[in-house]
């Protein structure tokens, strides 16, 4: 909504503002300028980025327009299925997880809870972390940097559209240049002719100027920054679960390796103490 709206108070700041110095909105319509600058910087992005980035960007600026994808139910089934994981360890032995670790799916554990079923990747992480600690046969002194490795790859790879996009925002200025210049070229053609001729093309070529960085500060970059904020949200779940299974690697009960994890969530939309507690009876 606020992305939205932020977009609205650009365009009626700008144009606003130019209406009401006798601009005339006609003059900024200047479509092939606009060819110039978004065709070049599109091209770009398309050079600079791997196919499997160029998707991403796509898909991340229409999630970004949804919302927050985690929030404070999404969190209770989290930490709810992290204590009830980390209780059967604990009750029934590491090797309790192996059913619900390679086939959660079909595990009723994980079936109480289908907000974490239906987001692939964040039970895939579960999966693959409690894998790691029911096979591997580690300390927690080796498991611990091993997990953090694992979340500093998944920041990297859902930071990597916001980064690529304010790489096309750092484009966009020098495009309008190149665009202004262009029409200088097409000026220079004219010069000698019709003044008021001479004056449109001008006019056409300070307005490509105008529109790379309009677009640069005033939506593009923008919306890489709102990306990025979005991802790092997302990214708090598997800190959550991060945050509980190396707890629980270091000795401490379930109970408390949750507590740290729910700790660890923004105070927006961390549950409370009661709320997690009610939802875990609930589920029982």
């Amino acid at each position: 909504m606020l992305l939205i709206v932020g977009t609205i108070v650009v365009i009626i700041s700008v144009l606003g503002g130019f209406v009401l110095s006798h601009g005339h909105l006609l003059a900024l319509w200047q479509p092939f300028e606009l060819l110039i600058i978004g065709g070049a910087a599109f091209g770009g992005f398309l050079i600079s980025n791997p196919m499997k980035v160029v998707k991403e960007v796509f898909a991340s600026l229409i999630a970004v327009l949804k919302g927050p994808k985690y929030k404070k139910q999404n969190y209770l089934d989290l930490l709810s299925v992290l204590y009830e994981l980390l209780m059967t360890a604990r009750k029934d032995g590491l090797m309790s997880l192996e059913a619900h670790v390679e086939e959660p799916e079909q595990s009723a554990l994980f079936q109480k809870y289908p907000s974490i079923l239906k987001d692939h990747h964040l039970l895939e992480f579960i999966t693959d972390c409690l894998r790691m600690i029911v096979s591997g046969g580690m300390n927690p002194n080796e498991l611990e940097p091993l997990l953090e490795r694992v979340m500093e790859t998944h920041h990297h790879e859902a930071e990597a559209p916001a980064h690529a996009l304010s790489r096309v925002s750092d484009s966009l200025p020098g495009f309008g240049i190149v665009a202004a210049v262009l029409g200088i070229v097409t000026t220079m053609g004219s010069i000698g002719g019709d003044i008021s001729v001479v004056g449109e093309h001008v006019a056409a070529a300070l307005v490509g100027t105008f529109l790379g960085i309009l677009l640069a500060y005033g939506f593009i970059g923008p919306l890489a920054v709102a990306l990025e904020v979005r991802a790092k949200e997302d990214a708090k779940a598997y800190e959550c679960v991060t945050a509980a299974l190396i707890t629980n690697l270091h000795g401490y009960n379930p109970n408390i390796s949750v507590e740290f994890a729910r700790k660890s969530l923004a105070a927006d939309v961390r549950p409370s103490f009661a709320d997690l507690e009610a939802h875990l009876k609930g589920q029982k």
